[in-house]
């Protein structure tokens, strides 16, 4: 049996995100942090992390959120993050730069009473990575959500990867933070994820009102133009 040696603290199980003991940390998602963002356009970076809160909304599952110095040139959270997630803890740090050095942050995740975190945040290599990291050393099972966090350039998002993945962390995207959030289409708010992988990938909605109108033609009987005298 393979046992996933390169992952941390799963003791050989398989590293997939389970919904009944995650939190997510969204960290430092801020407007004057995300006009450094050169890896990807900041609009994506804004539409994804703005997402990753939706999804942890319809989920269920605690946010906890802070913010470096928003009172200053980093400027404040963007509102997306708890207009999209309202049951979201805001922790206020006092300088630190990593946000696992301020002891509330640590008890406010602690609290949650949850073993893995799903973590995001501007910079990609510091205010991602380093939480990210040390939680993996205080016993964490940590996913990192790449495309949810930006940073100044390609080269620095490559080296990060690959020192988080050294320390055993999972790098993930936010499609597949979804997909293992929501584990099946047959549920009753299957509509409201529809909706939310829309955010992740625009052009799937292009597909819903493609089968929403495929349905509809059946539903009313209507007339193909083919058949239109």
């Amino acid at each position: 049996m393979y046992t996933f040696p390169h992952v941390a603290n799963f003791n050989g199980a398989k590293p997939v995100i389970d919904p009944n003991n995650v939190a997510m940390l969204l960290i430092d998602h801020q407007s004057g942090l995300f006009q450094t963002v050169h890896d990807m356009p900041f609009t994506t970076l804004r539409r994804l992390a703005s997402t990753l809160a939706k999804l942890a909304s319809l989920a269920k599952i605690p946010v906890i959120t802070t913010a470096s110095v928003p009172q200053g040139p980093n400027g404040p959270l963007i509102p997306e993050i708890h207009q999209n997630a309202p049951h979201a803890k805001y922790v206020a740090r006092k300088g630190e730069i990593n946000a696992w050095d301020n002891p509330d942050f640590v008890q406010a995740v602690k609290d949650t009473g949850k073993k893995q975190l799903i973590i995001a945040g501007t910079i990609t290599s510091v205010c991602m990575a380093f939480p990210s990291i040390a939680a993996v050393a205080d016993g964490y099972q940590v996913f990192a959500v790449i495309d949810a966090s930006g940073t100044y350039s390609k080269q620095a998002q490559e080296i990060t990867l690959a020192r988080m993945m050294q320390a055993g962390v999972v790098v993930i995207d936010v499609a597949a933070v979804a997909s293992e959030l929501q584990k099946t289409w047959n549920r009753e708010d299957a509509a409201e994820w529809a909706q939310a992988y829309t955010n992740i990938f625009p052009n799937y909605q292009l597909l819903i009102e493609s089968y929403s109108k495929a349905q509809e033609v059946v539903t009313n009987h209507e007339q193909l133009d083919s058949q239109r005298s």
